[in-house]
């Protein structure tokens, strides 16, 4: 990407919590405990996947991809973020904050995707479980995945790519935790319609086709459960999709929750809702990483069964 027409700002200062002190030290032990907390859980998951090897099949491996998505994603701005906490109206270069744009919105729009080839996998898994070794076979759930990080990583390529192609000749304060791509928009003194037209497309493509494509997945998911005769028979099929779906109301109910919420018309409130909305969006990017691996290990015997036995393994060695 070409950092282009930036001689008039070299750089951003993320204003934070820096307006809240007492605050400061409380957000930075809560979101430090969760950062790993999302670290272990995530990686646990990853490492019985791999080393497990009843779980090589698409649906574990699209979960080693989610898991390792969840730990890419919070650490290209949580890092920042505690950083932030600690050093008051923190300075950041245009390049780094070019970079870490470019990894936040790349890993949004890849878990997005990947949320919904898991809906085609679930799909495939229940309505057509005859055809599921031949479907979902390694030759074609590879390349799902993989396809992806691709599309999440050229989304963002040109979303930010345009975004740095902006003069920021004015005010380089931003009120975030990191370089959230609107926050670093407001700051440019050209006309940004290019790019809310350009992420106005992509959130189309990434949020509403993924969205879309779940709910026709799940309408016929549903519809081939409830034709099960025993309800035996019914409870193991839904078990086995209900940690996705789970995942899946999780991750756009706090997006609706996030951007859906109505702004307060009272110029008096408008610190505190400024204030509750950063503080909304930091916690929207740990609630899903973090409660992902919870679920898939609570709702899934395989997963629970595996992590007993190497539980067992390292502390109970024969």
């Amino acid at each position: 990407m070409k950092l282009a027409n930036q001689s008039t700002v070299a750089g951003f200062v993320l204003l934070g919590l820096s307006d809240q002190p007492k605050l400061e030290k409380t957000f930075f032990v809560l979101i430090l405990l969760t950062y790993l907390v999302i670290l272990l859980g995530n990686g646990v998951l990853i490492l019985v996947t791999v080393l497990d090897s009843r779980l090589h099949t698409p649906m574990y491996f699209f979960l080693g991809n989610l898991s390792f998505l969840d730990i890419c994603y919070t650490t290209s701005s949580i890092p920042l973020v505690l950083d932030g906490f600690l050093t008051p109206r923190k300075t950041i270069s245009f390049s780094v904050c070019a970079i870490q744009m470019f990894l936040s919105f790349a890993m949004g729009a890849t878990e997005c995707v990947l949320l919904g080839m898991m809906a085609f996998d679930r799909y495939v898994a229940i309505c057509n479980p005859l055809r599921y070794p031949v479907v979902m076979r390694k030759a074609v759930y590879v390349p799902m995945a993989a396809s992806s990080w691709l599309a999440g990583g050229a989304n963002s390529l040109v979303q930010i790519s345009l975004a740095v192609q902006l003069p920021f000749c004015g005010d380089n304060v931003i009120n975030h935790f990191t370089c959230e791509i609107l926050a670093v928009l407001k700051l440019a003194c050209a006309d940004i319609s290019i790019n809310v037209v350009s992420m106005g497309v992509a959130n189309v493509i990434f949020l509403g086709v993924p969205v879309l494509f779940i709910f026709i997945s799940y309408i016929f998911i549903l519809t081939t459960i409830l034709r099960i005769p025993s309800a035996e028979g019914r409870k193991k099929a839904f078990s086995t999709c209900s940690a996705h779906l789970t995942v899946v109301v999780i991750f756009y109910g706090t997006i609706l929750f996030m951007y859906g919420k109505p702004k307060s018309k009272d110029p008096l409130g408008a610190d505190k809702q400024d204030v509750s909305d950063k503080l909304i969006s930091l916690f929207y990017g740990v609630l899903t990483p973090m409660l992902n691996p919870i679920i898939y290990s609570l709702r899934n015997k395989d997963v629970k069964v595996t992590v007993k036995n190497l539980v067992n393994q390292k502390c109970f060695p024969k």
